[in-house]
């Protein structure tokens, strides 16, 4: 029955996650215009609330947990596992509080819908993959912003999606850049699960009935621990709430 549910709901989900993308980008862009950025967050923030909860359709169970342990009144930098495009939305509306910014490969700052618009304008670090020193330069200008105004950013430092659900070797560098920037930054580990299991047929059909948790562990004072410790440090606590190690 699952499977059937699986085959049957999986376009019903996809066409609700376009309508959701292309309904909020003229709002977006309108209250950008019309009310400034503050307006355009909070249109951000309910376009993300409707991602993250239309898993439903697919019969999805989601949970938050932990974000409670957030420290507030400072920068704060998430570092993540990796699973899913669908990922991003959840990070949106969990730390919702905090603005969060991205890292982002340049070219998701083109041509897709809500997407590219909230990239650019919410200022997050579009770095071109070819250009280590262009990289650089806008994950600092990340750290800088986040450090003034008590954001946070959240960098996955596996680099790019794992399709196995087995976390990859987390890199150091971007993490590196962010901490120089913002020094009184806190690092918050988030472990996402789930999302994996969701596309294990990659995106049709997605598997009806999968559970879903997004969970902040413990914060990390990263200040005095050399950055090879503490990232590897991070992907072990990642890695064990994922049951991996």
């Amino acid at each position: 029955m699952k499977t059937i549910l699986s085959y049957l709901l999986t376009p019903i989900f996809h066409i609700y996650y376009l309508l959701m993308l292309l309904m909020f980008h003229p709002i977006q862009v309108g209250a950008l215009f019309f009310f400034g950025d503050r307006a355009r967050k909070r249109t951000v923030d309910i376009l993300n609330f409707f991602l993250v909860y239309g898993l439903y359709l697919m019969g999805c169970r989601i949970h938050f947990s932990g974000f409670e342990k957030i420290p507030d009144n400072r920068p704060v930098i998430i570092i993540s596992n990796h699973q899913s495009m669908y990922d991003i939305p959840a990070v949106v509306w969990g730390f919702r509080k905090f603005y969060p910014k991205f890292i982002s490969k340049i070219e998701l700052s083109k041509n897709l819908p809500s997407i590219s618009h909230n990239l650019k304008h919410g200022k997050s670090a579009l770095i071109d993959r070819d250009s280590g020193t262009q990289a650089v330069k806008e994950i600092f200008k990340l750290g800088k912003l986040i450090e003034e105004n008590n954001y946070a950013a959240c960098i996955f430092p596996e680099g790019t999606r794992s399709k196995t659900g087995r976390v990859k070797k987390f890199m150091p560098a971007g993490i590196n850049t962010l901490l120089r920037a913002a020094p009184s930054a806190v690092i918050v580990p988030l472990v996402i699960d789930g999302h994996f299991q969701l596309m294990q047929q990659g995106y049709f059909p997605l598997k009806f009935g999968q559970k879903i948790t997004y969970t902040v562990l413990d914060p990390i004072e990263p200040v005095g621990v050399p950055i090879d410790e503490l990232v590897s440090r991070v992907q072990e606590s990642i890695e064990s709430a994922l049951k991996l190690t």
